[in-house]
């Protein structure tokens, strides 16, 4: 079977179509596999000022459109049986939200779902341990641009929470300069350290053996930290990253303005704006929970939607 999965956060709005074999279901518990066909990332900011306004601006849902344009014609022209759109934080938090729906529905020819903070959650956990090779239990933290999901588990989920904590969210609330000021920063330390305190407890996060972060904030760190002369899927992909490098990049970014960050091979421009904060969060995570290293994941909630279509 062929699906589709489509992920619409808050910075990004990501494609996967992938052949699945197997069944979630399957009485042995075998997880299906997926052999990848297409994937796709275009940067849209749907949650541009949505933290300040409340609401979607047009010109977020328009470049929204675009890209679902694309995505559409794609999933045409591969022939696939099913398909799922999941939309997460930007459009959780929207007054307008119904507008972005009724857009997607005239292009794509399906309803968004916009999925709680809990589901966003277990599709990430789901998508980031099938072929991990860590001790148990896991703590899976998903670094979006609105929220962070935290999830503990094994072979199933224990516990999840979502905190409005994220990239976008982070930069348009507290880091306001180019680069950012030490007062700034502090700020964001302060907001960012009470959010990750309440979501460990609230997941028993410090139990937890194995870290293992998602989303591109913590990929664009990983092969920062690996020197990479461009950004390699491959490589990044289960890669274990010592705290030591995740502070390094960290400051490194913080203390550089955006034009240098555009300058960084494997940095993605449409993330260039927001990294600091993204590097931030995962750098506090992993002092509050008293990881020495994070594994990189390049499956993530994309997966876990597409799983979910088995």
């Amino acid at each position: 079977m062929r699906v589709a999965a489509i992920d619409c956060g808050t910075n990004s709005i990501r494609l996967l179509i992938a052949d699945v074999s197997g069944d979630l279901s399957a009485p042995d518990g075998t997880m299906p596999t997926l052999t990848d066909v297409a994937r796709r990332m275009e940067i849209v900011r749907l949650g541009e000022g949505v933290d300040r306004t409340g609401e979607l601006a047009p010109e977020a849902i328009e470049r929204t459109r675009k890209a679902l344009i694309g995505y559409a014609a794609e999933i045409a022209e591969l022939g696939v049986d099913r398909v799922r759109m999941c939309a997460t934080s930007a459009s959780r938090d929207a007054s307008n939200a119904e507008d972005f729906r009724a857009m997607v529905r005239s292009v794509l020819g399906v309803e968004p779902q916009v999925i709680t903070g809990e589901e966003e959650a277990l599709l990430s956990f789901a998508g980031a341990v099938t072929g991990l090779d860590a001790q148990a239990p896991y703590l899976v933290v998903d670094i979006g641009g609105g929220s962070t999901e935290f999830v503990v588990g094994d072979t199933g989920v224990r516990n999840a929470i979502s905190m409005d904590i994220g990239c976008v969210r982070m930069t348009e609330r507290h880091l306001h300069s180019d680069p950012p000021t030490e007062a700034e920063i502090a700020a964001a330390e302060q907001d960012i350290t009470a959010a990750v305190d309440e979501a460990l407890r609230a997941v028993s996060g410090k139990d937890a053996v194995s870290l293992v972060g998602l989303a591109g904030s913590v990929t664009t760190v990983a092969a920062l930290a690996l020197n990479l002369a461009e950004y390699d899927s491959e490589q990044i992909h289960h890669a274990r990253i010592a705290y030591d490098d995740v502070a390094r990049v960290t400051n490194d970014l913080l203390g550089s303005t955006v034009a240098d960050r555009l300058e960084l091979s494997v940095m993605h421009p449409g993330r260039a704006d927001v990294i600091g904060a993204g590097a931030l969060i995962l750098r506090i995570i992993m002092e509050r929970s008293g990881q020495t290293s994070v594994i990189a994941s390049e499956h993530d909630i994309l997966d876990g939607i597409a799983f979910s279509l088995a």
